[in-house]
């Protein structure tokens, strides 16, 4: 059974730090390129940063840019998205997904093959 559960979200300080976590279990962790997405009310969920299966190659929205790093521990089935210097836009309900391809860093959600439930990231001003 395929399962992709996040933690580790919550409310912090405009300008501060958090690290979302989210491990993956169920597929072959390493055949995949993990994504974070974002969704806040009233909006489409967005790209928000890919890794490739190795961890070397990433990619990022241009909002995140500087801001957010994303990496993943495959020994441990888990990617991370560390985010610093948060802004109240930055408030979503934050998405690991993975994509069935060791190297192509897709900005597209539909390409995604799981999804995880989602953890709530609030950054007040």
């Amino acid at each position: 059974q395929v399962q992709l559960v996040e933690s580790g979200g919550g409310l912090v300080q405009a300008g501060g730090s958090l690290t979302v976590a989210c491990t993956a279990s169920g597929f072959t962790f390493t055949d995949y390129v993990m994504g974070w997405f974002r969704q806040a009310p009233q909006k489409e969920r967005e790209f928000v940063a890919a890794i490739n299966w190795s961890g070397i190659n990433t990619r990022y929205t241009d909002s995140v840019q500087g801001r957010f790093a994303i990496s993943r521990d495959n020994a441990k089935n888990t990617v991370y998205l560390q985010m610093n210097s948060l802004r109240p836009e930055d408030t979503a309900v934050y998405y690991c997904a993975a994509l069935r391809t060791r190297i192509r860093l897709s900005r597209a959600p539909d390409e995604y093959r799981y999804w995880g439930q989602g953890t709530q990231v609030t950054v007040s001003s």
